[in-house]
């Protein structure tokens, strides 16, 4: 059974710590650590993880390992508001679909990374100002 699981984001990615940001917010079924995947931490204690800093890893107190879509829906299960999702995304009417999601997410994460970075984002809230109305 698990107890207890560490997810080893990458801490240079601001998309990442806002989705590490937004989970520490979360009621958790399961107590969560949060550890940069380049962190000397995590190359002490996890750095034989082939995955580590590439993907998402998500390690368990068992041992368990975890990286990529797997890491993500193991994330949400961890969740007390998004365990019933990770059962849904996990079965065969929505697997591929998450794996998709996760893969397409990691793929343009510098790119969201550098649109959430920009001067009108602060906090979890992002204000993007134009120059003339969109809709009149």
């Amino acid at each position: 059974m698990i107890t207890h699981l560490t997810v080893l984001y990458d801490e240079r990615c601001v998309l990442c710590m806002r989705c590490r940001d937004w989970m520490s917010r979360q009621d958790m079924l399961v107590p969560i650590e949060f550890v940069g995947a380049h962190s000397l931490r995590a190359a002490q204690l996890y750095g034989a993880i082939p995955w580590l800093g590439e993907e998402l890893v998500v390690v368990g107190d068992g041992g368990e390992v975890w990286a990529g879509p797997a890491a993500f829906l193991v994330c949400l299960w961890a969740l007390a508001d998004y365990r019933e999702w990770s059962y849904r995304l996990a079965g065969d009417t929505f697997s591929k679909v998450a794996v998709k999601f996760f893969a397409t997410l990691s793929k343009k994460r510098r790119w969201i990374a550098e649109w959430l970075d920009h001067p009108g984002c602060t906090d979890d809230r992002c204000r993007v100002t134009h120059a003339r109305p969109i809709y009149r």
